[in-house]
């Protein structure tokens, strides 16, 4: 770690810090302020250091607390900051280090204060404190009565208007992170809320104007992927001829512990997680997400999440929408490229399956691509790794998966896109696969890994639905992924078998005995037999649909055909076992006519004439499958604690005591 422990001991005791948080008011114009922003560090960039960062401080902001509505000393450091901000923009074309390095300084120590604050008092104590004045204690001022907003506000011009620079990315950062800290207050209520003074802040009066360019901005930092500068670029350094003129100005005016404080920075080697990562790419992010699942105001929707549903492509001409006034454009091919490489990450799917569900714009650019093996294949091995995933990842992938295959065109294209040596499937070696029957593959294994271990009806239902999707456009099914298809279907009629003796087993023994009640086999069952009749239609309207064009399903289907004689009198799948019988009828006497010791080859060989000699007005018509994902009514009940679990759990994000969350219970991330 790049902090040195002693020196953290230390900071409780900074003369500085205690001016700080004492009882005596300091003037927003008193030299103070410039001795108090004088320290040099890297921001950290990781929850362990701001953990022994916040160990160390807390007794100071405790302090603050206390003795603030006395000085409103918080309020002057915050005007200090507010009139450092506006010659920002200036300083950065103009590479003024000393001025951004202060500005930054203010920020961070703004922010620490504030995630002290909010994890300790009601958003109505903290609008109080940015109220009180160096006035008599207790008083409240006019004038500072909207420093919350015109912090906001500046937060928010300092992301979308100062350029990203070295000598800029710290602030941008902590600008981001102080937002996010602002917001943090949900974490610290079970309820979800949707009534908030930040809330309200963000989506009405002066921040409202700001709503479209801060959304363009937070996705570019998540496109550009910007690496943290190597370090000493942004902070001041002694260089080699005896230090330039901004290193003497800031050694002068720093003194004490404050001359040179690391974090996680200057002199430390980054862990190799952070060397692979942009801190501003993942905070941008997650401020996105969390803007984006804020709740609606009752007077107005979220205007975040309309920019999120509404932005267009730059190569798209058509007018806006004059209903949306927090529309933009995007380059959708540097966002498909940054979707497509960030999958690994649960922020970065739930992105996109936020894009794909209410941007109808995105979702169309996204089907019509000529390469979407580069974003499907991160997908499924999110699925494929499902061991080592979270529920919610896991959901989020398979419901991509489904609004995909909703579309028809998807289905057919992803049979025609052929894959070479799939090196993380490791059950077999596929040396040429198409994207299609691997996609049929990965799905099943998750069946199979729900059936044995979580036993998830909802996981159950959605694979099942994007099969089902799928299956009327099945095209030269790999013949490992035909023989996992009837695979399953035996896995499901050897547990029906299992829970129906069971289910008799159970009613002979209440018969004798009346002391125990008896288990519900009869919902075991009735959820079993529902999962077998769509595997029944899965492969009902491949043959019915594309008959010739997957002989490795129907030699799959023969090769296992005593599988089905149970189901062909059962009431529950009488109807749909028609054409499947009448298949293996069919291509089972063609096969006997053509002798016994048939070769493989030979067999498919019969299955392809076969396929053209089969009437198709033999097999019956059902209604064609298809399924489309709805979401569940209040949402917000999933996707709020779910992108600030994300945000708790991020190896860049902030530092909280996990006894002060509430929202959600530690392992549920």
């Amino acid at each position: 770690m790049g902090a040195n422990s002693s020196s953290i001991s230390e900071l409780p005791e900074n003369e500085y810090l205690k001016k700080l948080s004492g009882a005596e008011p300091i003037s927003e114009n008193d030299p103070f302020w410039n001795q108090l922003l004088s320290f040099s560090f890297t921001t950290p960039t990781n929850s362990a250091d701001l953990k022994l960062l916040e160990e160390a401080t807390i007794s100071v902001c405790k302090s603050l607390v206390e003795k603030n509505p006395r000085t409103g000393n918080l309020g002057s450091l915050i005007k200090v900051f507010l009139s450092r901000t506006k010659e920002l923009k200036i300083s950065a074309e103009c590479q003024n280090h000393l001025f951004i390095w202060q500005a930054h300084n203010a920020l961070f120590i703004i922010c620490c204060l504030l995630k002290v604050f909010i994890s300790r008092m009601s958003e109505e104590e903290l609008q109080l404190h940015f109220t009180y004045e160096e006035k008599a204690p207790g008083s409240y001022g006019t004038e500072c009565e909207d420093l919350i907003e015109e912090l906001l506000c500046c937060l928010i011009q300092l992301i979308v208007e100062i350029p990203l620079l070295d000598i800029t990315y710290s602030i941008s950062l902590e600008a981001v992170t102080t937002l996010i800290v602002f917001l943090s207050c949900q974490l610290f209520h079970k309820e979800i809320l949707r009534e908030s003074i930040i809330h309200k802040y963000l989506m009405h009066g002066r921040c409202l104007p700001y709503t479209s360019r801060l959304v363009k901005t937070l996705l570019y930092n998540f496109i550009r992927q910007e690496r943290s500068p190597p370090p000493g670029t942004h902070v001041f350094q002694q260089q080699t001829d005896g230090g330039g003129l901004l290193y003497g100005i800031a050694s002068g005016v720093a003194t004490g512990l404050w001359t040179v404080f690391t974090l996680g920075g200057v002199g430390s080697k980054a862990t190799p997680q952070l060397e692979q990562c942009s801190p501003l790419a993942n905070q941008s992010l997650l401020l996105l997400l969390i803007l984006a699942n804020l709740t609606d105001a009752p007077d107005t929707p979220n205007p975040y999440r309309q920019a999120i549903m509404s932005f267009k492509n730059t190569q798209d001409n058509t007018a806006f929408s004059s209903s949306n006034p927090h529309a933009f454009q995007i380059n959708f091919n540097s966002l498909y490229t940054a979707l497509c490489e960030q999958q690994k990450s649960d922020q970065a799917t739930l992105l996109l399956y936020m894009l794909l569900h209410q941007n109808s714009n995105v979702r169309t650019y996204v089907l019509a691509r000529t390469d979407m093996e580069n974003l499907v294949l991160p997908i499924l091995e999110i699925l494929y790794h499902v061991e080592e995933r979270n529920s919610h990842h896991v959901y989020m992938a398979l419901i991509i998966l489904l609004i995909l295959t909703e579309d028809d065109s998807f289905n057919r294209s992803i049979h025609e896109v052929i894959l070479k040596n799939i090196t993380w499937y490791a059950e077999r070696v596929l040396t040429e696969i198409s994207l299609g029957s691997l996609l049929i593959l990965v799905v099943i294994r998750t069946i199979q890994y729900n059936m044995t271990r979580t036993r998830d009806k909802y996981l159950h239902t959605n694979c099942l639905a994007a099969l089902a999707n799928m299956s009327a456009q099945f095209r030269s099914l790999h013949q490992y992924a035909a023989q996992r298809i009837i695979s399953l279907f035996s896995l499901l009629s050897k547990k029906h078998n299992k829970v129906l003796e069971q289910a008799t087993q159970s009613l002979r023994g209440s018969l004798s005995s009346n002391d125990s009640p008896l288990p519900d086999y009869a919902q075991d069952l009735n959820v079993i037999e529902e999962v077998i009749r769509m595997m029944l239609e899965i492969i009902n309207s491949c043959l019915t649909n594309s008959l010739h064009h997957n002989p490795n399903l129907v030699y799959a289907l023969l090769y296992k055909r005593d599988l089905f004689e149970q189901f062909r009198t059962h009431p529950s799948f009488q109807d749909i076992m028609q054409n499947i019988d009448l298949v293996i009828s069919f291509f089972s006497s063609r096969l006997e006519q053509a002798g016994a010791e048939l070769s493989v080859e030979r067999v498919l060989e019969i299955i392809k004439q076969g396929a053209v000699a089969l009437p198709k007005d033999r097999l019956r018509k059902f209604p064609e499958l298809k399924f489309k994902y709805v979401e569940e009514e209040q949402p917000e009940e999933f996707f709020i604690p779910y992108v600030w679990s994300l945000v708790y759990n991020s190896a860049v994000a902030l530092y909280w005591n996990p006894r002060d969350i509430q929202l959600f219970t530690m392992d549920s991330g």
